[in-house]
Order: C-alpha cells, then structure tokens, then sequence
C-alpha cells in the first residue's frame, strides 16, 4: 500500500529539513518533534545508517476538529514528513491522511483529510 507521497528535492539535507519545516509553518502547520534517526540507530545500536528525519507536524485547527470527529484520531497524529538521504539524494516523504479514512469508518473526516492533503500537497510541492 502506498501511504505517501515522496519527492527527490534538489537540496541537500538539511536545507531540505530547513524548507519543509519552513513551508509546513506557511500552511499552518508547527513541527512538535523532530526524531533524528541516524543518531537515534548510532546511539542505541551503534550502528551507522544515513541521515534520516522524521518531522511529526501538527495543524492546532484542524487537528481539533479532527479530535472532535473522533477521539482516537489521536493514534494517527501527528502528520509525519521524512526527510532522508539515499543513494546521494535527499528524498521527502509525506504521509498521506488520505489513509485515515481507509481506516476510520467515519465520514465526518473526509473533507478534514482532504483539506489537509491540499496543505501537505502544496509543502511537497514548494520544497
């Protein structure tokens, strides 16, 4: 199943999470974590992997009225970006809340899912 939509950015890494950090704040958008998991994997396994973020990003409004649809959308929030280097090239990646609807059964999330895929659609888009 394909659960996102992914871009090769011509920047390198960290200009790459400097832009998408950037763009997600023009969409309304504010980044509540940022895991960096080539320290994480150096770290706790000592092993060596390549640059790896995954920035999890959060919409106040519509993250609201998502919770008020349905209470345990929280187990899919936030809004996930990686943004990684393989073979050379920095690649980003964003999850799709298209998805949640594949897996909630509730209709009140559908225009809140495409309304923040337009968002999302447009960071990819800009960065």
């Amino acid at each position: 199943m394909k659960y996102g939509f992914s871009k090769i950015v011509d920047l390198p890494f960290e200009r790459a999470v400097e832009k998408v950090t950037e763009e997600l704040k023009n969409e309304g958008f504010g980044v509540l974590t940022s895991i960096d998991v080539q320290a994480t994997l150096k770290n706790k396994l000592n092993v060596e992997f390549s640059k790896y973020v995954i920035l999890g990003a959060c919409n106040p409004p519509y993250a609201h009225k998502a919770l008020l649809a349905d209470y345990q959308i929280g187990l899919l929030l936030p809004c996930n970006i990686i943004v990684y280097e393989k073979d050379g090239k920095t690649n980003l990646s964003i999850f799709d809340p298209m998805i949640m609807l594949k897996i909630m059964e509730d209709e009140a999330m559908q225009p809140i899912a495409e309304e923040i895929k337009q968002k999302l659609d447009r960071v990819l888009r800009a960065v």
